[in-house]
């Protein structure tokens, strides 16, 4: 019975929400194990689209779904989501359990986060401004308040205090216009605490109990390996584990009960936020594509930046993850191209190279050199065979995987859970099951 990690193969805004929904349905439960609310998950059920901040995509299935220890919480947002999920007749309460060792986002946490991004003397990164990194800050600096500590009222006030001291000294010494109600905000999350403490639980107990009596896991990443706070392109990155080994910790199961980890991946490339990328078409190209693909993000609805392919990118980030199969998304918003070009390797004084840079300032020397890939005639939108798509296509999905060396198991041809090719005899036919 296999247990899966499903994540983003390079900046985040793959398509994971529809993978993981399109999946769920033959697993049990379906685990989210790093980042906040500033991460959408956009999943399309027929005519209803639904955006996903915080709860795993599972839940639309009817599915177990759990938020591990390694996500930062904000209980509001939690609650607005349910609220709205449950207007649409999903009930989350009898299906949702929340890890009690997940740290707590406070209003102050949004504060100190746009003011990091605003002073002068700092690179902005491009952040979402809601507070996910300044409460990863908390939790690395063993400040931070775990959900248990806010079910635990008496503890809750105590500890609550004293974080909240040392936000008022810092907005007093960066000379911060601190408008927050402290009081009011202690108590607003007094009364949060009452409304989840039923689905509050030891979330790694449960999944490793559950893998114990043979039910099957989906882990579900948020962003992307190239915002991985390791492995990506720092500073501009996230403020978590977003590859793989961030399942283990981010959910509390033993690395033995992972087999397989599947990558998601445009047939294109985007970005959101600041920082470098080195295959972006600032030109009429990369207009078409975010126009053709809609990208722009499901939480903020910022413009993404776009570009093309990036071999070098996605061999780092598969030997980062061990990829046993590729999902490949939208790949019908290059039905339109007569020329796709596709980025091998790169240029670096002179010398062409496959290996992706450790520091921005290399990234943002390099020139990216191109292949001109193979394109076709016709349309891909809603395919949902291999034979049916064009001859073009087929050549151009056989490409990518060869110049990555990772099989491609799955396409997906537009936002329905219909409208995807299973390949069959893949890899990733068998470890979905």
């Amino acid at each position: 019975m296999n247990n899966i990690i499903i994540l983003g193969a390079q900046w985040g805004d793959e398509g994971k929400g529809k993978v993981v929904d399109l999946l769920s349905d033959r697993f049990d439960i379906v685990t989210r194990y790093q980042g906040g609310h500033n991460a959408g998950h956009t999943v399309f059920v027929g005519p209803k689209k639904f955006v996903l901040k915080l709860i795993p995509s599972g839940i639309l299935r009817g599915k177990r779904a759990v938020i591990g220890n390694g996500v930062v919480l904000d209980p509001g947002a939690l609650l607005e989501e349910m609220e709205a999920l449950g207007r649409a007749g999903i009930d989350v309460p009898g299906h949702l359990a929340i890890s009690n060792r997940a740290h707590i986002l406070f209003p102050f946490h949004r504060l100190v986060e746009k003011v990091s991004e605003a002073r002068a003397d700092r690179v902005a990164i491009g952040t979402t401004s809601r507070g996910i990194g300044p409460c990863y800050e908390d939790k690395i600096a063993r400040r931070g308040i775990r959900v248990a500590d806010l079910l635990d009222t008496e503890n809750f006030r105590a500890l609550y205090a004293s974080l909240a001291q040392d936000k008022k000294t810092l907005a007093r010494a960066f000379q911060i216009a601190d408008t927050i109600d402290y009081e009011k905000a202690r108590a607003e999350y007094e009364q949060f605490a009452e409304r989840i403490r039923p689905m509050v639980c030891d979330t790694s107990r449960l999944l490793n109990e559950a893998i114990k009596t043979g039910q099957r896991i989906l882990f579900e990443g948020a962003q992307g390996t190239m915002l991985d706070i390791d492995h990506g392109t720092y500073p501009f990155v996230t403020s978590s584990s977003a590859a793989a080994g961030g399942a283990c910790t981010g959910a509390g199961v033993p690395p033995t009960k992972i087999h397989g980890v599947i990558g998601v991946s445009k047939a294109y490339c985007t970005r959101v936020g600041g920082g470098p990328f080195p295959t972006e078409d600032g030109g009429a190209a990369g207009e078409r594509i975010r126009k053709a693909g809609n990208e722009f993000g499901a939480v903020t609805g910022r413009p993404r930046r776009c570009g093309w392919f990036d071999v070098p990118l996605l061999r780092y980030t598969s030997a980062v993850n061990g990829f046993d199969s590729l999902v490949i998304t939208k790949l019908d918003v290059l039905d339109d191209f007569a020329e796709i070009p596709v980025c091998t390797g790169y240029r670096v004084q002179g010398r062409v190279t496959d290996e992706v840079p450790a520091t921005i300032g290399q990234m943002e020397a390099l020139d990216p050199v191109y292949e001109k890939a193979p394109w076709w005639k016709g349309s891909t939108r809603g395919a949902t065979s291999y034979d049916s798509l064009p001859d073009g296509a087929k050549r151009y999905l056989d490409y990518l995987a060869a110049k990555v060396g990772v099989e491609i198991g799955c396409i997906s041809t537009g936002p329905e859970r219909n409208e995807t090719i299973l390949m069959p005899d893949s890899r990733f036919t068998k470890l979905i099951g």
